[in-house]
């Protein structure tokens, strides 16, 4: 586990967020997470409250995955309640093609034998799609043979295609293309008779 048992104190909160941020800027400008001296100057922390927090980078990985999944439960959550089921995953798939283009959390719980987060999370995480994916056959926006499965590898396929090297941001024209790329996956999704 990646923080101490029990909550943290506000200040110590305060720091292992800051430390994730950092982290995740880190990782997304340059690929790579910091060594935890570097993490701490960064931060503007010592290296024991690093230490603390994360005695390897390897701990740090998994705390940007661990919160990158709590975003994307959040996230489908959000969808699995939305009136319209189709467009509750139109939603939360363009919120995960997104962040996996952004944000290394996202990128990480989503690559696969990564473990993906805590069992609860994961757990969650499933019975969310299921309902989602569930609302939307019945609704028929969804083709019948798609599966949970189906949708992550198709996901996590765009997102791969739109990855751009650590650093790099393609500003306007690549948001324009990543709303093209999710839209033909939704529609891709969709039954044949709507």
């Amino acid at each position: 586990m990646t923080e101490a048992p029990g909550p943290l104190r506000a200040d110590a909160a305060r720091n292992r967020a800051r430390l994730l941020d950092v982290a995740r800027e880190h990782q997304r400008r340059s690929g790579t997470v910091p060594p935890l001296a570097t993490l701490a100057r960064e931060a503007g922390v010592g290296v024991g409250t690093v230490y603390r927090h994360f005695p390897t980078t390897g701990a740090v990985l998994a705390a940007l995955g661990e919160d990158g999944m709590r975003r994307v439960v959040e996230a489908t959550r959000t969808a699995a309640a939305h009136p319209d089921p189709a467009q509750g995953l139109a939603e939360v798939i363009g919120f995960v093609v997104r962040g996996q283009c952004v944000d290394p959390g996202i990128a990480a719980m989503l690559e696969p034998d990564e473990g993906c987060g805590p069992q609860p999370l994961v757990e969650e995480l499933g019975g969310l799609v299921a309902m989602l994916l569930d609302r939307a056959r019945a609704a028929g926006a969804v083709r019948a043979d798609l599966d949970a499965g189906d949708v992550r590898r198709l996901v996590v396929g765009i997102a791969h295609a739109l990855r751009l090297p650590p650093g790099v941001d393609a500003g306007p024209a690549g948001e324009r293309t990543v709303d093209r790329y999710v839209r033909v996956l939704v529609d891709g999704l969709r039954t044949d008779d709507r």
